[in-house]
C-alpha cells in the first residue's frame, strides 16, 4: 500500500472519529450541571405529570362506565317498546 493511501485511510478511520469524541467530550465537559433547585423542580414536574397521568386514567374509567348505563338504558327502551 502506497503511504498516501495509507496515511488518508489512517486519517478517515482512526482520525475523524477521535476528533468527533474529543469535541463531544468537551462540550459534555464545558455544559453546566444541574443545580439542586433545578433537580427539584424537574422532580416535582415529573411528579404532578404522574398525578395527571392518574387522575386521566379515573376521568376515562368513568366516562366508560357512564358510556355502558348509556348503552344498556338505550338497550332496554328499545326491548320495551
Amino acid at each position: 500500500m502506497e503511504p498516501g493511501v495509507f496515511l488518508a485511510a489512517l486519517l478517515i478511520f482512526v482520525g475523524i472519529p477521535s476528533f468527533t469524541i474529543l469535541r463531544i467530550a468537551r462540550l459534555r465537559a464545558s455544559r453546566p450541571q444541574a443545580s439542586p433547585d433545578l433537580t427539584e423542580r424537574l422532580e416535582a414536574v415529573e411528579h404532578r405529570v404522574e398525578d395527571l397521568q392518574q387522575e386521566l386514567a379515573e376521568t376515562q374509567e368513568r366516562l366508560d362506565f357512564a358510556e355502558r348505563l348509556l348503552s344498556e338504558a338505550g338497550d332496554e327502551r328499545r326491548i320495551g317498546s
